[in-house]
C-alpha cells in the first residue's frame, strides 16, 4: 500500500481584498430633508464617506411608499454637499439613468433589475466618461455566473467601476426575510476582479439580527456592507423593522471597527 502524503499546500485567502471596508449607509427611503440630514450628520460624525437613500421606491405592492422621486434626489444632494458625504441611490428605469446619474455619486441597480439588459447597458453608457460607482445587486435566485455575466452589460458600455453586492437569496428558509449567501464574497474574490458589498438589512429583515450578520461580513473580507439606518424606524415610510437608529448605527460601527482591526482592516 503506498504512502498517503499530507496536503502542505498553503491556501489562498480569498477572503482579502483591500484593508478598508466602505459603509454605505442611509435610509431605505428618502422621506424628507429633516430625515436624511439625521442621518447624514451621523455617518459623517463617525468619519464615513457614503449616504445612501431611495429615490424611486420598487414595491411590490403598487399602493405602498413609491418613494419621492427628483425630489429625493435634490435632498440627497444638498445633504451630501452639506455633510461632506458622497450619495447612492437605485436607478430603476432607463429613462431615469442621466437625470439620477446628474444628482449622485453612485447608481445602485437593485435586485429586481439585476437581468433588465437594457437597463444595465444604459448605465454603463451613461456613466462611461464619469466611471461613477455602480453598486449591482443580485437577484432574488440569481447564480453567481449569471450575476458575472450580467455584469458585462454594463462594463461592456465603458465604465468597469463595478461593486458587486450579495442581499441575499430566496429560499424555502422564513425564519430571515432572505437567506444570506455569505460565502459569495470569497466565491466573487476567487472567480473576478470586482470588489463586493454585503447588504446586511435585507436578508436580516429585522434590526436585530443586522450586527450579527454585519461582523460576518467583516469576518469573511467583505470590501463594502450596505447598512440601512432611520432617525424613527417605526414610522419609516418602508422596512421600518430593519433599520437601524443612530444610537444603534453609532455603537454598531464602533464594534465592527475593532473587529476589522483583527483582520488588518480598517471601516471607512
Amino acid at each position: 500500500m503506498s504512502e498517503v502524503k499530507p496536503v502542505s499546500q498553503k491556501l489562498p485567502d480569498y477572503g482579502t481584498r483591500t484593508d478598508e471596508i466602505a459603509i454605505f449607509a442611509g435610509p431605505c427611503s428618502v422621506e424628507s430633508e429633516e430625515q436624511f440630514n439625521e442621518v447624514a450628520e451621523c455617518i459623517a460624525g463617525l468619519g464615513l464617506h457614503w449616504i445612501r437613500g431611495g429615490a424611486f421606491k420598487p414595491r411590490t405592492n403598487p399602493h405602498s411608499f413609491q418613494g419621492l422621486g427628483e425630489e429625493a434626489l435634490q435632498i440627497m444632494k444638498a445633504g451630501g454637499e452639506k455633510y461632506g458625504l458622497k450619495t447612492l441611490t437605485e436607478v430603476m428605469d432607463s429613462e431615469h439613468c442621466e437625470m439620477v446619474h446628474s444628482y449622485v455619486d453612485g447608481l445602485q441597480v437593485g435586485a429586481r433589475n439585476f437581468q433588465n439588459f437594457s437597463l444595465l447597458k444604459n448605465i454603463g453608457k451613461v456613466t462611461k466618461d464619469s466611471h461613477k460607482m455602480v453598486l449591482f445587486k443580485r437577484g432574488f435566485a440569481g447564480t453567481i455566473a449569471e450575476w458575472l455575466a450580467a455584469t458585462d452589460y454594463i462594463t461592456m458600455a465603458g465604465n468597469d467601476n463595478v461593486v458587486l453586492c450579495e442581499r441575499g437569496l430566496r429560499t424555502f428558509e422564513t425564519a430571515t426575510r432572505f437567506t444570506l449567501d455569505i460565502s459569495a464574497v470569497p466565491v466573487i474574490h476567487k472567480q473576478s476582479l470586482y470588489p463586493i458589498c454585503v447588504d446586511v438589512s435585507h436578508p436580516a429583515g429585522v434590526r436585530d439580527l443586522v450586527p450579527a450578520l454585519a461582523r460576518a461580513a467583516v469576518a469573511v473580507g467583505a470590501d463594502s456592507i450596505m447598512i440601512e439606518v432611520h432617525p424613527n424606524p417605526p414610522a419609516a415610510l418602508s422596512d421600518g423593522p430593519q433599520q437601524l437608529t443612530p444610537a444603534q448605527f453609532t455603537d454598531l460601527i464602533t464594534d465592527l471597527r475593532e473587529l476589522a482591526a483583527v483582520f488588518g482592516k480598517k471601516i471607512v
